[in-house]
């Protein structure tokens, strides 16, 4: 078990270079960032800035360069049900029912069947896809496939869940529903979230610090703490007095060349 005091998550000094048509990238470095237990962390920043890179490591996905990503203290040395990824295209297997789908997991772990069942019909339950449950994804919306997609991941026993701009392809007004959801989720069941945007406004309504990162190459610039009260209007004073600062931070970064 681990230790109270410990971060679930942990970027020590993180590095990251890809070979690239016979030259060498530096898509992160020098990355530090301490994630406590039950915290929603936004990392924010333009587009090759190293959000997804930085993710991909605290995944399993893709090792680090140099220095180390920790959870609970150990390092990560590869994916792990523990650590559950959202992303923007959904990943849903187009051949399994929703029910499948957010079953899938622990039947991968061999859990007997009437837990499956019950895990699965919880989840179901508290995503709101009950009348929904036997339909396939080509049935579905893009915020329901989203929803499955974040169901699936906490059926799967996630600790932490990574989500990689997952509302970037949805409409306004999905867009605003669904992060209302997500607090939800967050707030009922101490999940820790590390959410991938480039919308300010986003990483403001949604997160309790926000990361702002640089590209070229792609470094931690900022962690911001956002102590406005939940739920949070987006029109108070105070709401965009943050939004003004972040902006004029992210426009320092114009001009850079990538690495």
């Amino acid at each position: 078990m681990a230790e109270p005091t410990l971060p679930i998550l942990e970027i020590r000094d993180v590095g990251k270079t890809f070979a690239v048509q016979g030259k060498t990238v530096t898509a992160l470095k020098g990355a530090n960032l301490t994630v406590k237990r039950g915290a929603f962390v936004c990392l924010l920043g333009a587009s090759g800035c190293g959000k997804s890179t930085l993710l991909r490591i605290a995944a399993g996905f893709e090792a680090p360069s140099s220095g180390e990503a920790l959870m609970w203290g150990r390092p990560i040395a590869g994916p792990d049900p523990s650590r559950g990824m959202v992303f923007q295209d959904y990943g849903l297997f187009p051949w399994l029912s929703v029910r499948d789908n957010i079953g899938f997991g622990p039947k991968s772990r061999g859990r007997p069947a009437p837990e499956i069942r019950d895990t699965v019909a919880r989840y179901i339950d508290l995503v709101g896809l009950g009348p929904f449950a036997d339909a396939h994804p080509h049935q579905l919306s893009g915020g329901m496939k989203q929803r499955v997609a974040i169901a699936r991941v906490l059926a799967n026993e996630a600790e932490v869940v990574l989500m990689d701009e997952p509302f970037g392809a949805l409409d306004a007004m999905t867009r605003e529903r669904l992060q209302d959801e997500l607090l939800e989720l967050w707030s009922r069941t101490g999940l820790t979230v590390l959410f991938v945007t480039h919308a300010i406004e986003e990483a403001i309504f949604l997160a309790d610090r926000v990361v702002v990162m640089s590209p070229s190459p792609g470094r931690i610039d900022a962690v911001h703490d956002i102590a406005l009260p939940r739920r949070r209007d987006v029109s108070s004073p105070a709401f965009n007095d943050i939004r003004r600062m972040l902006s004029a931070q992210l426009h320092s970064h114009h001009g850079r060349v990538a690495a």
